[in-house]
Formats: structure tokens, C-alpha cells, sequence
């Protein structure tokens, strides 16, 4: 599938989209992107972000592809099994464990559980060996709940501005990739 015929939701995690940061980079370049906007960045209302995923869904004609990042990731999985027959896919990043982690803030403990059960539509995982949020073991039992692919980034942190995570190039790449698979 090609970008340009479906529409990118951009979910950005806990304290939203920062400038400069990959999400809002691939939000301006791609024409057919856009950052989905929580009601509260900070304090979380987990029915409310997954309320907000699904009605973004919703409000598309188009098939849609969801990139999710960080505690975006959590309530993404949340939404899942209520989201419409017309999202394709989903590009899930450096997933925060609210559960196990300890650098996890306190308000993403909304989305605690997080649900294990298979996603109903493909998926990729990228997260990094040095994640201060998730570990890789734990990374990787998500993506295998979930029934996504899995691909691990090497020493990149959260994935985010701290860790030296702007244009992100290695991801767009995956995303690609990613996308050239999906009919």
C-alpha cells in the first residue's frame, strides 16, 4: 500500500507531540498524515485516549495506518478490539511498560493492564535494547502477544528527542517496509 492512500493517524505518547521530533516530522512531510490530539497530555483519562483513537478512526473514509510512541502504545492496544475494519495497520514504537517499568511516569498507570491479546490487524514493534521504559524481554513479549513483527533498534533509548531522536530515518525506513507489505 502506498502512503499516499491511506491516512496516517500519529499517535504520539505522554506530553504529546514535541517539535522537532520524528511524529511531528513525518505529521508535516506526509501529506496524508496527521497527529491525533488528546484532550490531555499530562493526566491521562484512559477511556478518553481510547475514545479519541477510535472516533480519529472513525472520521476516515480511507484505510487508515496508526504509528503510535511511548504510553500511546498502551492505549492503542486498549482501543484495538473497538476500532473500525478500516485500520490496516499499526507502526508500534518504544512501547512504555506501565506495568514493570520503573521509569514509567505515574499517570500512564491508567492503562494498566495491558491487554495481551492479538491485535485484529498487522503490526510491527520497534524498540531499542537500552529503553529506560521498556526492556527488551518485555518488548519482545508484547509484540509476541500481539502478534506483531518484531524489530529491535539497537541502542536508541526512547526513541525520542532525549535520545537524540529527531528526523529518525532508521524509522521511516521500517515504516515503509512496513507499509509495502500491506494490500
Amino acid at each position: 500500500m502506498k502512503i499516499s492512500e491511506c491516512d496516517i493517524l500519529i499517535l504520539p505518547g505522554l506530553g504529546g507531540p514535541k517539535p522537532g521530533q520524528w511524529q511531528m516530522r513525518w505529521a508535516e512531510r506526509m501529506s496524508s498524515a496527521a497527529i491525533v490530539e488528546q484532550a490531555d497530555w499530562f493526566e491521562p483519562n484512559a477511556d478518553d485516549w481510547v475514545q479519541t483513537i477510535d472516533q480519529a478512526c472513525r472520521l476516515t473514509t480511507r484505510p487508515v495506518v496508526l504509528v503510535a510512541h511511548s504510553t500511546a502504545v498502551a492505549a492503542l492496544v486498549h482501543a484495538a478490539p473497538r476500532l473500525p475494519d478500516n485500520v490496516r495497520s499499526a507502526f508500534l514504537v518504544a512501547p512504555t511498560d506501565v506495568e514493570l517499568s520503573p521509569a514509567a511516569p505515574r499517570a500512564t498507570h491508567v492503562f494498566r493492564p495491558i491487554p495481551r491479546d492479538p491485535l485484529p490487524f498487522p503490526s510491527m514493534l520497534v524498540a531499542s535494547s537500552n529503553d529506560p521504559h521498556v526492556s527488551l524481554d518485555r518488548a519482545v513479549e508484547f509484540a509476541t502477544c500481539w502478534g506483531s513483527d518484531f524489530h529491535q533498534a539497537g541502542e536508541a533509548g526512547h526513541i525520542d528527542l532525549d535520545s537524540g531522536h529527531g528526523p529518525w530515518p532508521e524509522g521511516l525506513l521500517m515504516f515503509t517496509r512496513m507499509m509495502q507489505r500491506l494490500k
